[in-house]
């Protein structure tokens, strides 16, 4: 089918993003939980929703929705009421999960989204909601049976749900993008999404372009990563044209993608919104969040990538690639504020960090918090550059060897290795004048015009000095030498 088809419709995208509390506890009981653990070992009565138990408040829960409301921009309501929704699953041990139905904590926000080579896009925040997570049913581990771990059940969760205000699969994926990012600087998630710890279902129709009328909206599910997202979109969206095209009504369903095929599927079909028979939960009183509460919350809160980037960007003088770089860890720019608690030298700090330091992490397999080196040892090589103590590849040496010598300091490493520059200009003036005496046919090309070979005398005084000698006092030595023969 042409593009000029394609060109006539519209696109409209809506994400909904479970994401998983990093709470010591789950949400409504003391049970705890840790991915990995034996199946069906970290359950209770609770839990299980055993007759005549009863859920309480995990306070640290309403912390972290709170918290993620702030950096999405919402409204934060102040009282929080609670709902059972049911329905049946196997892995759904009380028959019902407790969440928020027309009351949820956060509404009405937006995050920004940045776009290759166009300004960066609004995508609004309907909602943000907190309930709890339901067991996992295992249909690979057995041939015959389908297995359930409980472990999850209970786990806290808060659902973001967006406005349809994305056009296409880029602007997906880079919309979980930001939120992966702010959900792991809140440290309220891991953002892991192969373990199931941020979950995406998206919500996909196409209508003619200028039409007020949504189309039908069919909800793709069970996609592992960024960029399957992505995928998925991109093939629904095609599908539907295709089908629309074609004469065929688009219906109401639920997909799941085959990442190996890049193609949705067919999960079940839907006759009409879900009824899932919410009424107010009995066992939980409403609960009150104060504007004390969510400014004490506003106070614990780090700086978020947005606030960093127009830091480094206008307060350091970074470009906006390196901000970038920097900004995409909250620990990589944690380490780079530390470091620049030791020099003023922004710049050199931050490609200390984006090359060296995170070429050896990459190679290592290491986080930034396993690094070696502290901050300040960094802070310490840019200053010995920075004096015109050592070149800048005698720094690698340092820093290469410094990772292998912790405890020691980049100094003592560079008197060591005999890496320490030499300045004296009676020390490189005999260097100078070994090299102009042992290149005399050289020395009358230079004079009778031949300015290029400066870069020849050069590179043999380095060479003679073993890399010792300070480029720019012997640069302009060997020219006032080789100028007065």
């Amino acid at each position: 089918m042409s593009e000029s088809i394609y060109d006539k419709y519209e696109t409209v995208i809506g994400l909904e993003v479970h994401t998983q509390m990093l709470t010591k506890t789950k949400a409504y009981c003391a049970d705890e939980y840790e991915y990995g653990a034996m199946p069906n070992t970290q359950v209770s009565p609770i839990s299980l929703g055993h007759p005549g138990t009863l859920p309480k408040h995990n306070i640290e829960v309403v912390k972290y929705a709170v918290k993620m409301g702030i950096a999405c921009n919402c409204n934060i309501a102040e009282w929080q009421h609670y709902a059972r929704k049911n329905y049946f699953y196997a892995d759904l041990p009380k028959g019902y999960q407790i969440t928020q139905d027309k009351t949820p904590i956060c509404t009405n926000g937006f995050i920004e989204i940045k776009l290759k080579d166009k300004e960066p896009k609004r995508i609004g925040i309907t909602r943000i909601h907190m309930e709890e997570d339901a067991g996992k049913s295992m249909h690979d581990q057995d041939v015959y049976n389908t297995l359930i771990d409980l472990n999850r059940a209970g786990v806290p969760l808060i659902e973001i749900v967006s406005e349809p205000d994305m056009k296409n699969g880029e602007e997906a994926y880079q919309y979980l993008i930001e939120i992966k990012q702010l959900v792991k600087y809140l440290d309220i998630c891991d953002g892991n999404m192969e373990e199931g710890s941020l979950r995406c279902d998206a919500n996909i129709s196409v209508m003619l372009k200028g039409s007020k009328v949504f189309g039908t909206k069919v909800e793709v599910k069970n996609m592992n990563s960024f960029r399957n997202v992505q995928k998925a979109i991109d093939y629904e969206v095609k599908r539907q044209i295709d089908a629309i095209e074609a004469g065929e009504n688009i219906v109401m369903e639920t997909r799941s993608f085959d990442a190996q095929k890049g193609a949705t599927f067919t999960l079940r079909s839907k006759e009409g919104a879900a009824d899932y028979r919410y009424f107010p939960e009995p066992d939980l009183p409403p609960l009150r969040v104060t504007q004390a509460f969510i400014d004490n919350v506003k106070q614990q809160m780090p700086q978020l990538p947005k606030a960093l980037f127009e830091k480094y960007t206008k307060q350091f003088g970074l470009n906006e690639y390196d901000a970038n770089v920097l900004i995409e860890s909250k620990e990589i720019a944690s380490y780079f504020e530390q470091v620049l608690n030791y020099t003023k030298n922004t710049k050199a700090a931050a490609n200390w960090i984006m090359t060296s330091v995170k070429a050896y992490l990459n190679e290592q397999a290491l986080t930034i918090e396993e690094f070696l080196l502290k901050p300040n040892q960094i802070a310490e090589i840019i200053h010995l550059i920075d004096s015109g103590k050592v070149s800048n590849s005698a720094a690698q040496k340092v820093f290469s060897s410094l990772i292998e010598n912790p405890n020691s300091t980049a100094e003592s490493i560079a008197l060591t290795l005999n890496l320490v520059q030499e300045s004296d200009s009676n020390e490189l003036q005999k260097w100078i004048d070994e090299v102009i005496a042992s290149n005399p046919i050289k020395v009358a090309e230079y004079k009778a015009g031949k300015q290029s070979l400066l870069g020849m005398f050069m590179g043999d005084v380095m060479k003679l000095s073993k890399g010792k000698a300070d480029p720019k006092i012997t640069n302009k030595l060997v020219k006032e030498t080789l100028d007065k023969q």
